[in-house]
């Protein structure tokens, strides 16, 4: 069977890899760059305009939705779709700036919990309105409202295939 990286099989034995015709192929390549240069775009907005990298705002975002404004660091990677140690040395990184603050869970000695700080929060708040008009200006207004459903459709679709697969 082949593998990569993983102990499950890629294709069963002797099966022919499905490969993409050329409209799906263009699709796939568009998606890619357009995923890239989206990324690109919204980082270097956020180191012209903020204190906050992009990845730090959307933490900081997850702990302004949550309850106290904490959550466990498992699931904050899990909300982030990062990797622990990734999001461990983030929060390091914002913890030394006092824009949150790490804590033991109640009820589970084990458990560590990320808080966002007063600064923190003021910190979100300063960064909040230029990531809108970046967001508006990079997708929300160039695409269509139909487009724009249908993006967050699929990807909502994509997302919960790789959730799924990876739990397996």
């Amino acid at each position: 069977m082949t593998t990569q990286h993983s102990d499950r099989p890629l294709l069963p034995d002797g099966a022919q890899p499905r490969w993409l015709d050329a409209d799906q192929q263009q699709l796939w390549r568009a998606y890619l760059e357009g995923t890239v240069r989206f990324v690109e775009a919204m980082s270097r907005e956020h180191e012209e305009r903020s204190t906050v990298s992009l990845n730090e705002y959307e933490l900081l975002v997850r702990l302004s939705e949550s309850p106290d404004h904490t959550l466990r660091m498992s699931a904050l990677a899990e909300g982030l779709a990062r990797s622990r140690s990734r999001v461990t040395h983030t929060v390091a990184r914002m913890e030394a700036r006092g824009l949150v603050r790490r804590s033991a869970s109640t009820g589970d000695r084990r458990g560590v919990n990320c808080v966002m700080t007063e600064a923190g929060q003021r910190t979100l708040v300063e960064a909040a309105p230029a990531h809108v008009a970046a967001v508006r200006r990079f997708m929300v207004d160039v695409l269509t409202p139909e487009q724009f459903r249908a993006l967050g459709e699929a990807m909502s679709v994509v997302a919960r295939a790789c959730r799924e697969d990876h739990e397996i």
